[in-house]
């Protein structure tokens, strides 16, 4: 989506809310998947996250004429490779968490990442949190402990606490992906051509595991293979790139409270499509832990 001069704030908001609700699909193409499959588990997941990658890859393809014509510098090419094993990470964990827990545990804990970013800046580089932002990180990490152990003994999944500590996995690889995704782009690396070879490198791990951990590529019904496909243009294409767009013209905390939307409409949609109502504690946990991120976010903004 592009513009010759800046656009107005409504196109922006717009496009935004364009981005969130088309991000809000991905756990439910991903359960689509597994009902269309009648299977779950790890290996399946490691498919459909090969999937959702490569479709994306292909898509970014024409941005590699940019990567040549720019050469970018080695040490951008290393930043935004190592990206993209962590965002191979992040899919191969949170996919997975959607087959052992809920749509509305898993999507909440996986949009933690402005509080591990926070956290990992502070044991990285040493720069302390205030005090607003370490509240705000006490809170949500308090309502992650509900929303973690919510599942138990509640229909929230089949394996609730593995699937909460791997969504919590994916939070952690997505924390990593945007740290050196910001890195990398400082290095000259424009959105386009850093989406080319953050999503090519994860495609490229991600294509060997369901060889290796399942049952491969073939044999599963045509509906999977729409899903997948649905899952790399909805939530990875249009909603990654729309939120990406949108950082052009708003701050990074009004897209990051923005993106917080995305466990609320995911949860709906859950409820909608599957039947699925989270259980009290996650109820309850759930919004404790966003407003902790969104407290974080906020008091971060105000030291810059």
């Amino acid at each position: 989506m592009k513009f010759l001069v800046a656009p107005q704030p409504g196109q922006v908001w717009l496009v935004l809310l364009l981005g969130v609700c088309a991000v809000s699909t991905g756990a439910i193409f991903v359960r689509g998947a597994i009902a269309a499959a009648g299977q779950g588990g790890v290996p399946f997941s490691l498919f459909i996250a090969a999937m959702r990658m490569s479709i994306a890859a292909l898509v970014f393809t024409p941005a590699w004429r940019q990567v040549r014509r720019r050469s970018p510098s080695r040490r951008a090419w290393g930043l935004a490779i190592a990206a993209g094993l962590v965002l191979a990470l992040h899919f191969a964990a949170w996919i997975s968490s959607l087959s052992f827990t809920s749509i509305a545990a898993s999507t909440t804990l996986v949009t933690t990442n402005p509080v591990w970013v926070a956290l990992l800046a502070w044991g990285c580089w040493g720069e302390r949190p205030r005090r607003g932002t370490a509240l705000g990180i006490a809170i949500a990490l308090g309502g992650g402990v509900l929303v973690a152990w919510g599942g138990a003994g509640e229909s929230s999944g089949s394996q609730p606490l593995l699937g909460n500590l791997l969504a919590l996995i994916g939070a952690w690889g997505a924390s990593l992906y945007f740290l050196l995704g910001s890195a990398a782009q400082r290095q000259g690396l424009g959105v386009g051509s850093y989406a080319a070879i953050a999503y090519s490198t994860a495609a490229i791990a991600l294509l060997p595991l369901p060889l290796l951990f399942g049952d491969g590529y073939a044999g599963y019904p045509s509906a999977v293979y729409l899903f997948a496909v649905l899952a790399a243009l909805v939530p990875q294409v249009l909603g990654h790139t729309s939120c990406n767009w949108a950082l052009r013209w708003l701050s990074p905390t009004l897209v990051t409270l923005g993106i917080l939307f995305e466990p609320v409409s995911s949860s709906l949609l859950g409820w909608f499509f599957f039947q699925e109502v989270p259980g009290s504690l996650v109820l309850v946990g759930a919004p404790i832990l966003l407003a902790g991120v969104a407290i974080a976010v906020l008091s971060q903004r105000e030291a810059h």
